[in-house]
């Protein structure tokens, strides 16, 4: 009589898998996304994903890492290849409007969703200081501009670079309520307004 064969994992495509469990945490938040939810989506074991991944917290950590190349990397293009903090911001806000709405993934941005009523202190820390890197990256880039003449001497980086934050994390929740590319493209609008003019000649 056949026996069935035991110990080794189930055979699975890898990023396919990693994919999977991105909706799931962007969709879910952390938090509420249970390790049985993980192995559903993704198609696999609990012992397969132990054994690729880690546990639920590593395998966040690896989402975290992809998201921030792939569904969330206009805003680093956007401060790569952009001349001015302003340009940047604008594109970063715009770019934004769109991919916070984009059809085939939930809306919003994962970074800052999945860490609604997270509990997990390690992981909310995590989030936390990834998005207060990204503040201080935005704030870096204004004060080189102000030293260079772009942005009048007044300025104040730190509040000018929360501004930009607060409304980024502000468009992620209305489209998780339900506002579109076209609502949220005319608050990014509305946010550069409140940047000041560049100095006269």
């Amino acid at each position: 009589m056949a026996t069935k064969q035991r110990g080794r994992p189930r055979s699975f495509d890898r990023p396919t898998a990693l994919e999977q469990a991105t909706m799931a945490f962007w969709e879910h938040g952390y938090e509420t996304t249970s390790v049985s939810d993980l192995t559903r989506v993704m198609g696999i074991s609990a012992p397969s994903l132990y054994a690729a991944f880690g546990d639920k917290r590593t395998l966040f950590e690896e989402v975290v890492a992809e998201y921030v190349v792939s569904h969330g990397a206009f805003a680093t293009r956007a401060f790569e290849e952009e001349s001015t903090a302003r340009a940047a911001v604008a594109r970063m806000l715009r770019e934004a409007a769109v991919a916070y709405t984009a059809a085939g993934h939930p809306p919003g941005c994962l970074v800052i969703s999945a860490a609604v009523n997270c509990s997990t202190p390690q992981v909310e820390e995590a989030l936390r200081t990834r998005r207060n890197a990204n503040l201080a990256a935005i704030e870096d880039r204004i004060r080189r501009d102000v030293e260079a003449g772009e942005l009048p001497a007044a300025t104040d980086p730190g509040v000018l670079a929360r501004l930009s934050g607060a409304v980024l994390q502000g468009m992620s929740q209305q489209a998780r309520d339900g506002a579109t590319a076209e609502e949220l493209t005319a608050v990014a609008e509305s946010a550069m307004r409140a940047w000041p003019p560049p100095p006269g000649p």
